[in-house]
């Protein structure tokens, strides 16, 4: 049965670096996915870049953005969702193979904004695929009923536990 872990948190605990340190502890597995991380001017957080694991960035929220769609003061490009991210996850989606794994930061309001994303991860969990993603811990009836599901482990990231995760992790899934 696939590994399939939720990693839930408040924001600014410590998921997106959880799910960075875990992709560069892995040695015999090579995932695939993306990670977002804030956009400062100063001490203000104006926006949210997406960059894919293999090293491909792009801003996927920003203040300065018109939306539609709108998150909060963040207009977001939902371009870069299903040019950049989702391109990440294709090889997954057309030839996934038991034992492939994808890494996924975040499954958050800007993220699943995109239909074309939610489906793609839908299609993640129908197939043998492991998947470890951050979770928004607020409530949305995508990422509550992922969160319900019996094939899901639901993790909950702490300040206790957030320097320990990505080895915990790594252990588990090179195993």
């Amino acid at each position: 049965m696939p590994t399939r872990i939720l990693l839930e948190g408040r924001p600014g605990v410590g998921k997106t670096t959880a799910v960075r340190r875990l992709a560069s502890l892995l040695q015999t597995r090579a995932p695939v996915g993306f990670t977002t991380e804030e956009i400062r001017e100063g001490t203000a957080r104006v926006g949210f870049a997406l960059e894919t694991l293999d090293g491909r960035r792009a801003v996927l929220a920003h203040v300065a953005f018109p939306g539609p769609p709108r998150v909060g003061r963040y207009g977001v490009d939902l371009r870069v969702m299903e040019e950049l991210a989702l391109s990440a996850l294709a090889p997954l989606s057309r030839n996934a193979a038991p034992g492939d794994l994808a890494l996924v930061d975040e499954l958050g309001r800007m993220e699943l904004a995109s239909s074309a994303f939610r489906e793609a991860v839908r299609d993640l969990l129908t197939g043998g695929v492991d998947l470890v993603a951050t979770v928004q811990a607020r409530h949305d009836p995508f990422t509550d009923a992922l969160k319900r599901r019996p094939d899901i482990e639901l993790v909950r990231v702490t300040a206790q536990n957030r320097d320990a995760l990505p080895r915990e992790l790594a252990a588990r899934l090179e195993t």
